[in-house]
């Protein structure tokens, strides 16, 4: 079993910036990909950045220049750092961990409410 813990959302003003964190813990190991996606509220969840084992980084367009996903690997935890924040970008954030062997997790989710 894999546990996924979200932390970092919170309240923002348009042009702030959050940290979102997300610790992986319990069987890792295999581990292909771990990303960050989005869900607001009546939308479908959708990937913002993701990141593979082996570092390298992907993101979605709608997000590329304002977020920055990064890992450290001694505390198997991941980040995404969010710039020039938006209020579309109000959503729950959700961490993701996709391993090798096709099982698949998700965090509980943490909300970001960007708004004046």
């Amino acid at each position: 079993q894999v546990q996924l813990v979200e932390s970092g959302g919170g309240l923002v003003q348009p042009g702030g910036s959050l940290r979102l964190s997300c610790a992986a813990s319990g069987n890792i190991f295999g581990t292909n990909e771990m990303a960050w996606y989005r869900q607001a509220p009546g939308k479908q969840r959708e990937v913002d950045a993701g990141i593979t084992s082996g570092g390298s980084l992907n993101y979605a367009d709608s997000v590329k220049g304002r977020v920055t996903n990064s890992r450290d690997i001694g505390k198997d935890t991941v980040y995404l750092q969010m710039n020039s924040l938006k209020p579309e970008d109000t959503a729950v954030y959700y961490c993701y961990l996709a391993r090798r062997s096709g099982y698949n997790y998700w965090g509980q989710g943490t909300q970001v409410t960007v708004s004046s």
